[in-house]
């Protein structure tokens, strides 16, 4: 179910989204909000599962992991138990920080993060070891040129009334 927003719950939530770290306080003073029907709000948002989590961002350079591989992977075998087994596989390999089942003629989509080549070998190891493929091309990003967690709000079911 979509949940329902009105420009007051938009407001909060592009907040958040840009600074998980903001208190109640500047939350409810940058929306025009009381301190309870600020965390009134968040705490609905929360309950019907528009808001998932908090997190914070790290620099994947810092932490020595700032090589961003694009996986394309092909199976011939498209079973329900291949794909739990296949789901398994990718969730046990932290550096996989992105899975999606594909259209067109690439069956998943998987993003990666690794210092270098040589430990995407030892990944791309790991992957083919648990899991049975047709075909695996990667691509390696040369330039990040737009990367946000930001999702766009105008789109959002609004509340009349």
């Amino acid at each position: 179910m979509v949940g329902i927003m009105d420009e007051t719950d938009c407001k909060l939530l592009n907040l958040i989204q840009h600074d998980a770290a903001l208190s109640l306080d500047e939350l409810s003073e940058r929306a025009g909000l009381s301190r309870n029907a600020c965390w009134r709000r968040i705490k609905r948002l929360e309950d019907e599962g528009i808001i998932k989590g908090r997190v914070t961002l790290l620099d994947a350079s810092r932490i020595n992991v700032g090589l961003t591989a694009f996986i394309a992977l092909r199976t011939t075998e498209h079973s329900a138990s291949w794909l739990e087994r296949f789901s398994n596989a990718v969730r046990d390999i932290p550096e996989i920080i992105g899975v999606y089942r594909m259209t067109g003629d690439v069956d998943y989509l998987l993003q990666a993060v690794i210092p270098d080549v040589a430990a995407y070998d030892r990944l791309y190891q790991r992957l083919i070891g648990r899991i049975t493929l047709a075909d695996v091309s990667s691509s390696f990003v040369m330039q990040e040129i737009k990367s946000t967690t930001v999702l766009p709000l105008d789109y959002a079911p609004e509340r009349r009334g």
